[in-house]
């Protein structure tokens, strides 16, 4: 019986014409989470965009009803997804006591519902993999620009604490205007001020440039397509076992139907005079 529910649930989860229905009921959710915003159209048909959250959340609701009962033969694999935990923990918090009574909250939950719109977008989806399996190399590289920015700050402080106070100061405001430098930010100014000091300057500055704004983004680029690429790989191994695991499922529904109609005709057989 659960495999036959299964089935037939995940041919409906599957079909071409289900998540692009539910992208645009987001995608009609975020319209009336924007519209509330206004407190004249509020006024107008408040009752209306509740009434239409109301429904909206109802199918939602039925969609993870559907997802869940699509793996009612493996209910583990349901939750070995991070996107199917994720629409629980949005879906079923809209119905939380202490949610459903704060207006702010709930509206954070509504608004959670839209980022959903995620999953549904194969493209997007490998875009949010693939910022979360950079973060250590982010972290990394986060770490030697902070380094570099107190080294440079403090050789600026050094070199311009006296002749551009504002922006050298001391080590804090020098790791500011040198993080301000890592975007190229008035760049032609700070080299202007620094070669009425002396020409030596552009050194500190050119050489700044070439490290943080040159390199450190070329490392940072390097590091998101790399992570693209294994994030590319893990939906196509996500893909290919689904559809192994389709296919299992297929074949031992063909299998249950053969062994049927088997015991049918040995019936029949028997009964026969």
């Amino acid at each position: 019986m659960r495999p036959a529910i299964a089935a037939r649930c995940r041919a409906v989860v599957e079909a071409r014409w289900f998540d692009p229905l539910i992208l645009g009921v987001i995608v009609a959710n975020a319209i009336t989470l924007g519209m509330e915003t206004y407190a004249s159209v509020d006024a107008a048909i408040g009752p209306q965009l509740h009434a239409a959250n109301a429904v909206m959340l109802g199918i939602f609701v039925v969609e993870l009803l559907l997802r869940m009962a699509a793996h009612l033969d493996n209910p583990r694999a349901f939750w070995r997804s991070g996107w199917n935990v994720f629409d629980f923990i949005v879906i079923t918090a809209s119905f939380v006591p202490g949610v459903r009574e704060n207006a702010t909250l709930l509206r954070l939950v509504r608004l959670l519902r839209i980022v959903r719109a995620v999953r549904l977008l194969p493209d997007l989806r490998i875009l949010v993999v693939a910022v979360a399996r950079s973060i250590p190399g982010v972290a990394s590289l986060a770490t030697i620009t902070l380094l570099l920015v107190y080294v440079y700050g403090m050789v600026g402080w050094v070199i311009f604490h006296e002749h551009d106070p504002e922006n050298f100061a001391n080590l804090g405001q020098s790791m500011v205007t040198m993080f301000v430098l890592l975007t190229l930010e008035n760049l032609p100014g700070y080299i202007e001020t620094g070669q009425q000091l002396s020409d030596w300057t552009l050194l500190f500055f050119v050489s700044y440039v070439l490290l943080a704004s040159f390199l450190i983004f070329n490392l940072f680029i390097g590091i998101v397509i790399n992570s693209m690429d294994e994030a590319r790989q893990i939906e196509l191994q996500r893909n290919g076992s689904a559809t192994d695991e389709r296919h299992a499922l297929e074949e031992r529904v063909r299998r249950m139907r053969d062994a049927m109609d088997e015991l049918e005709r040995e019936v029949r057989a028997q009964q026969a005079p």
